[in-house]
């Protein structure tokens, strides 16, 4: 496939900027949680996912084309996160269903919690060392340290062993989140600290529902997991950046709690099978901005026509809400069709006048 042939495009990190702080910007941004490097290959013709194994120089190359192609696909930030999760010794139980390593207080105790935000550092500080040296004129990264304490806390306890836990040790269960934050947060104190100059926006990824409901009771989350966001949140707004929640599913009981206490600056992932993004511009518009918009169902299942349709329909309905930028409802992943997604991109600079 061929990129999109229109007229120069000049970044400018500022409206994602803006949009998060939910003030409409003077261009619609575009905004992508997570674009597969090899959705880009396949839009680009040119392969450079291996290229991430070899060397420095050759890392470098690979984040030369994949911030390239942000830019060239009209975004004014390149979306980047390392998670958090891989590196947490004994992790894998949230997305490779391993049994989790603590079952009881004794592994608890003996978790090497202070030695994760050094795993952090030793495995990414590399990347995002890189990625600055490479980062497009007139951009900047959105991202950061990926996954919040809910996914940090599932990837090494399960999630049905968690749901044990709840119940019969009550205390555990509440220091494994408070533990989880401090963890967080010290490798975000780091974090800022070394590349914050890197990132516009900052985020975090904490699948906190799904189709019907919150994954664990909505007091649970207020009491237990959003004081741990507050924390991280006030260091992020200490070094004047808005932040971002990405979290999936009907998280709609928890989510005054999220603007209010956590003070959250901006939200995304939608899907319409939930709810559609109009219920949440017309909720939250006017306090948060709001990312996204497509539900990525779509870009797997209709027509380029019906895409663009949508996409019409949605920037219709969310422009002149505050804070919008238009992208997919979750992400890019390997499977959703090349056409799919760049006919959503398409229909967006259309809309833009590119």
């Amino acid at each position: 496939m061929e990129v999109l042939k229109v007229k120069e495009f000049i970044p400018d990190y500022m409206n994602v900027v803006k949009a998060a702080r939910n003030i409409e910007p003077e261009r619609m941004p575009l905004y992508e949680h997570i674009i597969s490097d090899k959705i880009m290959e396949r839009i680009t013709n040119e392969p450079f996912t291996g290229l991430y194994g070899g060397g420095r120089n050759e890392k470098k190359e690979y984040f030369r084309h994949f911030a390239g192609f942000f830019r060239e696909m009209g975004y004014d930030t390149v979306s980047f996160e390392c998670c958090v999760g891989p590196v947490m010794p004994g992790s894998g139980a949230l997305g490779g269903h391993k049994p989790g390593v603590i079952k009881t207080r004794e592994d608890f105790d003996k978790y090497p919690w202070k030695d994760i935000p050094d795993l952090f550092f030793k495995r990414y500080a590399e990347d995002f060392e890189i990625l600055a040296e490479v980062m497009p004129k007139g951009m900047k990264a959105i991202g950061g340290p990926g996954n919040g304490i809910f996914e940090c806390v599932q990837d090494i306890v399960g999630y049905m062993d968690l749901s044990y836990i709840s119940v019969d040790d009550p205390g555990l269960y509440d220091d494994l989140f408070k533990s989880a934050g401090t963890m967080l947060y010290e490798i975000w104190k780091e974090f800022l600290k070394r590349f914050g100059d890197l990132y516009a926006v900052c985020r975090f990824g904490d699948d906190l529902g799904f189709n019907t409901s919150t994954l664990i009771p909505p007091e649970d989350i207020k009491t237990k997991i959003i004081p741990q966001y507050k924390r991280i949140i006030e260091l992020v707004h200490s070094y004047n950046k808005p932040f971002l929640l990405h979290s999936c599913g009907k998280i709609f009981d928890v989510m005054e709690d999220l603007i209010n206490v956590a003070k959250i600056d901006a939200k995304h992932s939608n899907e319409d099978s939930i709810a559609l993004f109009s219920v949440w511009v017309e909720k939250y518009g006017d306090r948060i901005g709001n990312f996204g918009g497509v539900d990525t169902d779509h870009l797997c299942s209709k027509s380029e026509s019906e895409i663009r349709a949508i996409v019409k329909e949605v920037i219709g309905y969310s422009m002149g809400h505050g804070g919008f930028a238009l992208g997919s409802g979750n992400s890019i992943p390997d499977y959703v069709p090349p056409q799919g997604y760049v006919a959503m991109v398409e229909a967006a600079r259309e809309a833009r006048g590119e």
